[in-house]
C-alpha cells in the first residue's frame, strides 16, 4: 500500500509537508499546483513552491516531493515539466481536478474533463518530453458536471503515457459533498493497465479500509482528513490511536512558530484557522478552541490563545 499526501492548494505547504511527513506514514508528497500559462516559468517559482528542491527533492523525513502542474497548454506544460525534473522533482503530476472557479475559467484545472481529446495531448506532451526515469501522473475528478466521460478520459490519460492515475471520487459539480464515489475507481481499474490512487473522504483506518475494498484500489491519497488527523496516514498504517489532543497542540505551537517567521507570515491567522475547520472534525477540544481564535485577529492573541490551551491540556495528563 502506498499513501500519498494530497496537494491542497494554500494549505499543504512545505512546512505542513514537513510536519505531516515527520509523523510518518507517506510515500510521497505532491505540491500545490505551479499555474502554466506561456511561458517556461523560472527557477525562482518552483523553489518557491517546492523548496524540497534544494533538498534532493525529499522532506526533511526523507518523503519524496512531486511538482504538480496545472494549465492547458501542451507546449509549455512540457517545457515546465522538463525544468521541474531538471530541478530535482522526482516526476512530475498534472492537475485535471480542480475545483476552483477562477482556474476553471482560464481552462485549466477540472474543466479540461470535458475536453477528452486535450488531457490526451497534454499527458503525451508531458510524457514524451520528460526523461522516461521520471514518473509523469495526473489527478481527475469524475468529471465536470457529470460521470459520462469518466472512462473516456481515464484511458485517454493512460493511453497517452501517464505512470499513475489519481481519482478523486467526485464530480467538479459535486464539490467536496460526501459521499465519494469509490466503487467508480473500480470501474476505471476495469478498463486501465496504469497504477491508481484512490482519493476523497478518507477520514479514518475504517474509512481508508472500505474505500480501498469499495475501489479495488490498494493505494490510497490523504487530503482533508490528514489535515483533520496529523497522524491518519499512521493510523491507517500502523493501527496507531488517534494523537492526543495535547500532541496536536504542539504541533500546532511548532507550525506557528515556524509561519510566523516564514515568508507567508501575513497568512498566519488565516491559515491556522483554515486548520482549525478540519481539526474540529476530529477533536471536540479544538471545536471549542476554534469558537475562541476565529474572532481573533492578530498573530500574537492566537498564538497565546494556543499558549494557555497547550497548559491546560498539559495540566488535564498530569492531573
Amino acid at each position: 500500500m502506498k499513501i500519498i499526501l494530497a496537494p491542497m492548494e494554500g494549505v499543504v505547504d512545505a512546512l505542513m509537508r514537513d510536519m505531516l511527513t515527520r509523523i510518518g506514514g507517506y510515500d510521497l508528497c505532491i505540491t500545490e499546483f505551479i499555474r502554466v500559462v506561456d511561458q517556461k516559468l523560472p527557477e525562482r517559482v518552483f523553489t518557491r513552491f517546492c523548496p524540497e528542491l534544494l533538498t534532493g527533492g525529499k522532506t526533511y523525513a526523507g518523503t519524496p516531493v512531486r511538482i504538480q502542474l496545472l494549465g492547458q497548454d501542451p507546449h509549455w506544460l512540457a517545457e515546465n515539466a522538463v525544468r521541474a525534473v531538471e530541478l530535482g522533482s522526482p516526476g512530475v503530476d498534472l492537475n485535471f481536478g480542480c475545483p476552483a472557479k477562477t482556474v476553471n475559467k482560464s481552462r485549466g484545472g477540472a474543466v479540461l474533463l470535458k475536453e477528452t481529446n486535450q488531457l490526451y495531448q497534454i499527458v503525451k506532451a508531458v510524457r514524451d518530453a520528460v526523461p522516461p526515469q521520471y514518473p509523469v501522473s495526473a489527478k481527475i475528478r469524475l468529471g465536470y458536471d457529470d460521470t459520462s466521460l469518466t472512462l473516456d478520459n481515464a484511458a485517454a490519460i493512460a493511453a497517452a503515457g501517464a505512470s499513475m492515475l489519481t481519482v478523486h471520487a467526485r464530480t467538479k459539480s459535486d464539490g467536496y459533498r460526501p459521499p465519494a464515489y469509490w466503487p467508480w475507481i473500480a470501474k476505471i481499474k476495469q478498463q486501465v493497465a496504469i497504477p491508481l490512487v484512490a482519493n476523497g473522504e478518507i477520514w479514518n483506518a475504517t474509512d481508508a479500509r472500505l474505500c480501498q475494498q469499495q475501489s479495488d484500489c490498494n493505494d490510497i491519497m490523504l487530503g482533508r482528513g490528514a489535515l483533520a488527523l496529523p497522524n491518519l496516514a499512521q493510523s491507517i498504517r500502523r493501527d496507531e490511536p488517534a494523537m492526543p489532543w495535547a500532541q496536536v497542540l504542539q504541533l500546532l505551537m511548532h507550525y506557528s512558530e515556524f509561519e510566523m517567521c516564514g515568508d507567508k507570515s501575513q497568512y498566519y491567522c488565516n491559515r491556522i484557522k483554515q486548520w482549525f475547520s478540519y481539526l474540529k472534525l476530529q477533536y471536540p477540544q479544538a471545536a471549542a478552541l476554534f469558537s475562541q481564535l476565529r474572532v481573533l485577529r492578530k498573530s500574537s492573541e492566537i498564538l497565546a490563545a494556543l499558549q494557555q490551551a497547550l497548559h491546560l491540556a498539559a495540566d488535564d495528563t498530569t492531573g
